[in-house]
């Protein structure tokens, strides 16, 4: 190894070690991202997690938008069960949405 013109090989020893150190430390991220990025079954899990809060989310608006909209323009009736109907069909639209997602998703 040479020295590069210096009289001590110290401070090129001190330096080398500190590179080698950086180095280390950007290969455990490098491997750390690789090891996150293959673990598809994690992946997945996390992707269905995220769109079944969007749909139960989105399911509490349209729900909340539509018995609104169903106060205003229908007034009450009686011996009507109210919108329980439109409920059920509407939360059953929902989970065929949700089960499909999820089925798509184990194809790819």
């Amino acid at each position: 190894m040479t020295h590069n013109g210096t009289r001590n090989g110290a401070g090129d020893t001190a330096a080398l070690r500190a590179e080698i150190q950086r180095t280390r430390v950007e290969l455990g991220e490098t491997v750390e991202a690789l090891a996150a990025k293959a673990d598809v079954k994690k992946r997945l899990k996390s992707s269905a997690d995220q769109a079944r809060e969007r749909v139960r989310e989105q399911a509490a608006l349209t729900v909340a938008r539509v018995r609104g909209q169903a106060a205003l323009t229908h007034p009450p009736v009686r011996g009507r069960h109210g919108p329980a109907p439109f409920v059920a069909l509407a939360a059953g639209a929902i989970v065929a949405a949700v089960v499909l997602m999820i089925i798509r998703g184990r194809r790819v």
